[in-house]
């Protein structure tokens, strides 16, 4: 069994060439431009791993991690334009460097460059790919869409959080674990607890992710915390707040979040302190824990020796410890 460091470099090792032909340059070049500015590639990645649970690496496996890391890459383009980020992993995003309706065409092109991918692989899988990977693609649109609608809604309840958290980040991570074990050719019920373990694993994630940015340390986290407060994100943090703070609480993090001129970092220390007051940090360490308790539970039920599960759990943690 690979570990997932040297999973990573043999993913990269034949991903790392141009994807697209030269013309039109501006079109192609926008869509090689993402791929090169780094990330983990832990999705494509995964579609290894959850092969090599259960045989030897297939060719096809490359095949489908590639279109994941291009779908995933088409995703993070379309969104960038949404959320009018200016950067992504530190760098200019897509349609900052190249324009909106580039940025717009290039993501498609990287869409259908992933049905090509796809289209390589062996006839006995390419149906349960395409159907996982068509519905996994809708479900993280219909996630991305909730979340838009959410900046809007005054008031989102956990469960509707959890739901487009699930669609929007986690089901990506679930379905390549789960067409990693279709290659591998495990029975249906191994592939769905691979699947609920990438899920749960995902939300876990998110979870930390929210924690972090409001608690993270600057030095290890790499940017100063509270940037979701100040876009007045609904995250797990102020969902839970607002629903056990005092209605006076209540009524000030309201004011913070509608004051458009408040001064960021007052707004940043006075919506911690009620945090902290609420207890939100340790409900949101407990959460994080439940998730990923529920996460090692799908990984453990998985019909395979233990053995070969360790990398998956060593996976795990490591995407638990993340303090950066």
């Amino acid at each position: 069994m690979h570990s997932f460091s040297a999973l990573s470099a043999l993913f990269e090792e034949q991903f790392n060439k141009r994807h697209f032909p030269d013309h039109p340059q501006n079109l192609y070049n926008a869509a090689q431009y993402i791929l090169g500015i780094g990330g983990k590639r832990v999705r494509p990645v995964c579609v290894l791993m959850g092969n090599e649970l259960f045989s030897d690496i297939d060719t096809d496996a490359y095949h489908v991690a590639n279109a994941i890391e291009l779908f995933h890459n088409f995703s993070l383009i379309h969104d960038d334009i949404m959320d009018k980020a200016p950067l992504r992993r530190g760098k200019p995003t897509v349609h900052i460097s190249f324009g909106e309706s580039t940025a717009l065409l290039s993501g498609d092109v990287m869409l259908v460059a992933a049905y090509d991918y796809i289209n390589k692989i062996k006839p006995i899988y390419l149906q349960k790919i395409i159907a996982l990977f068509n519905k996994t693609a809708k479900e993280v649109c219909e996630g991305q869409q909730l979340d838009m609608e959410f900046e809007k809604n005054e008031k989102v309840g956990f469960e509707e959080y959890v739901e487009m958290i699930t669609l929007k980040t986690s089901v990506l991570l679930a379905a390549s674990m789960q067409m990693g074990a279709i290659l591998g050719g495990a029975g249906l019920g191994n592939q769905q607890l691979l699947y609920e373990f990438g899920k749960k694993l995902g939300i876990a994630f998110q979870v930390q992710d929210d924690y972090l940015d409001a608690f993270g340390d600057p030095e290890k986290f790499g940017k100063l915390p509270g940037g979701d407060i100040i876009a007045n994100k609904k995250t797990f943090l102020m969902i839970h707040a607002m629903e056990v703070a005092t209605p006076d609480q209540q009524q000030q993090l309201q004011q913070w979040m509608s004051n458009a001129t408040a001064n960021e970092t007052e707004k940043v220390n006075a919506v911690l302190q009620i945090f902290k007051d609420c207890k939100v940090d340790a409900w949101a360490e407990q959460l994080k824990e439940k998730y990923f308790r529920e996460a090692m539970k799908h990984l453990d039920d998985v019909a395979v020796l233990s053995s070969r599960k360790k990398e998956l759990e060593l996976l795990a943690r490591y995407l638990m410890q993340r303090d950066k």
